[in-house]
């Protein structure tokens, strides 16, 4: 087993900076340990239609699971302020608050040579969603489903969302923005992936 230490730095996408490590690595593998907090947390529970989000400052307890060329499956459980703990399959928008630290073991097959950088790299897909709005969810079923990147921003707060409309020109939500460039909402996303123009993004 080649094991190899990896650093996330603020704000980036705990999953999305595992698939990069893994596709990177092209061989597959495991977390052995990991150290660290997010500020968003996305998980999906058994049985549940849509993943839980929780936000502010959440302690990560464990991460279990395997890294591949082909993408991640991952078990996340964190522990909230008030030491309540919370966990499920790790999904897209889970975002590291200070910083995490991992190790990941992967097999003697085309094992990386050097630690891989992953975390400068951002997902090029943003989307700001609102809790209980059906849009919005279908959104992020969308992009889930076709395997697409993306960093999730809660827009709950009316500070947030006049920031969101600021940048995107809408007040309505979700708002999706591709390469920091805003697309509109689901509808527009819809279209894109009808005539095949999200394909590139997976």
């Amino acid at each position: 087993m080649h094991p190899l230490p990896l650093h996330l730095g603020a704000g980036s996408d705990l999953r999305a900076s595992l698939e990069q490590l893994g596709s990177e690595a092209g061989t597959s593998g495991f977390v052995l340990g990991v150290v660290g907090d997010l500020s968003h947390a996305a998980f999906q529970c058994p049985g549940q239609a849509e993943p839980t989000v929780l936000q502010g400052h959440l302690e990560i307890i464990t991460l279990q699971g395997t890294v591949a060329p082909q993408g991640v499956h991952l078990h996340l459980s964190l522990s909230d302020g008030e030491c309540q703990v919370w966990g499920g399959h790790l999904e897209h928008g889970s975002l590291v608050l200070r910083g995490a630290d991992l190790l990941v073991g992967f097999l003697p097959t085309a094992a990386p040579q050097e630690p891989v950088a992953a975390s400068p790299t951002q997902p090029r897909v943003e989307i700001a969603v609102r809790s209980g709005c059906p849009f919005s969810a279908r959104a992020l079923r969308m992009l889930r489903t076709l395997g697409i990147p993306h960093v999730v921003q809660l827009a709950d707060d009316e500070g947030v969302r006049e920031e969101v409309a600021e940048r995107s020109g809408r007040s309505s939500m979700p708002q999706v923005f591709i390469d920091g460039e805003p697309i509109g909402g689901y509808d527009a996303l819809a279209d894109l992936h009808g005539r095949g123009a999200l394909d590139h993004l997976r």
